[in-house]
């Protein structure tokens, strides 16, 4: 089978690029695969981070593509298109995260989808910090799929609100395997320049509003000299609030920041330093981080919102915390420390999970799918 795909590749950084990278070596194993990349993703005003693209002390996976879409001039959805057009595809794959790409994105797979079967996998239906503009620019969007993959349950209830119609299945996220062989505890903790003798529980990933570090922040206020946390990620915004609440707790020498993009080399220090990784958030689908923490077998909290009850509660591989108040994650992390049986548990059900969800899974499941459309 001819498959493109069309997203965002190499030089971009960041979970999609990676997962984007991960499918392209799965499916290129039994199929003609090809990459469409951005020519520009977001302008830079629009871009809250330091910068989309690979640096140089990076090691983001090459994929070999050709970068036609600018998403910010439509003079090159046409030219995106005819491209994709003349190579000949039998199935077309985009991914879709946000409403900013439906204009784009929308007026590509409208048209190709007369050439071709095209299926979106969609990491959000409706944006984490959502805005008024976001359902009727994704039902746009979604008028040119043959088909959608989402990766969670809470996504397809999503789907289905705005288009009860639409053919879909559920194909949860494949976990990362390209971060190496877990280090032992004392070399990560020497790396990273951690205390030794604390319980280590890790915030990972890139910091916005919507994945609550200032909750867990507050919570890690709550719990004695016992415990170290470790941030890990890039401020996408101001850090100011985050830095005002960690200078007013009793235990701030007891926190160990690394507030810039974590590169491939330095994820396994990160995970192999922690006991807990614990995600906080406010809104979710589902999320990327939990299958590194799967990688590493890290047991997880995480709060009961979106899919991450779905992907971590009912698959017995963390704690799900009731609500997402301070003073419960704080009970919840103490509790996790003092019933040692639940790190066992969690981990042998972590091993199950990493038989079950493998890119080679997710390619098959992908390709039945589009053999039913």
């Amino acid at each position: 089978m001819r498959i493109a795909i069309l997203s965002c590749f190499y030089p971009y950084r960041g979970g999609i690029s990676q997962f984007n990278a991960c499918l392209y070596g799965e499916l290129s194993k039994e199929h003609i695969v090809k990459a469409f990349n951005f020519k520009r993703q977001y302008p830079e005003f629009l871009f809250p981070g330091k910068t989309q693209y690979v640096t140089d002390d990076d090691e983001a996976v090459p994929v070999e593509s050709e970068s036609l879409l600018d998403t910010a001039n439509p003079f090159s959805y046409g030219k995106t298109y005819r491209a994709i057009r003349d190579w000949k595809p039998d199935l077309l794959i985009v991914r879709y995260w946000m409403s900013y790409f439906a204009p784009s994105l929308g007026y590509i797979t409208r048209k190709m989808k007369k050439h071709c079967k095209v299926i979106s996998i969609l990491d959000n239906v409706i944006p984490h910090e959502p805005h008024f503009f976001d359902a009727p620019l994704t039902k746009y969007f979604l008028k040119g799929s043959s088909g959608c993959v989402t990766l969670c349950e809470a996504v397809s209830k999503d789907l289905l609100a705005l288009r009860p119609d639409i053919r879909y299945t559920v194909l949860q996220h494949p976990l990362y395997s390209h971060f190496g062989q877990k280090l032992t505890r004392e070399e990560a903790e020497k790396r990273l320049g951690l205390k030794k003798g604390k319980k280590n529980i890790l915030f990972f990933g890139l910091i916005r509003t919507y994945k609550g570090l200032d909750i867990l922040l507050e919570a890690f206020g709550k719990l004695s000299d016992e415990y170290q946390l470790i941030i890990a990620g890039e401020p996408y915004g101001s850090f100011d609030k985050y830095q005002e609440i960690i200078d007013r707790l009793p235990n701030k020498g007891d926190i160990h920041m690394s507030l810039k993009y974590i590169k491939d080399s330095e994820v396994t220090d990160y995970f192999s330093a922690a006991d807990l990784a614990v995600l906080p958030y406010r809104s979710a689908t589902q999320s990327g981080i939990s299958s590194v923490s799967y990688h590493f077998e890290v047991p997880m909290i995480v709060t009961d919102v979106g899919g991450l009850k779905e992907t971590i509660g009912d698959r017995g591989t963390g704690i799900v915390a009731p609500d997402g108040e301070p003073e419960t994650i704080a009970r919840e992390i103490e509790r996790y420390f003092s019933t040692p049986a639940l790190k066992q548990e969690f981990i042998e059900n972590i091993r199950l999970e990493k038989e079950r969800l493998s890119w080679s899974s997710f390619s098959a499941g992908l390709i039945v799918f589009s053999k039913g459309l």
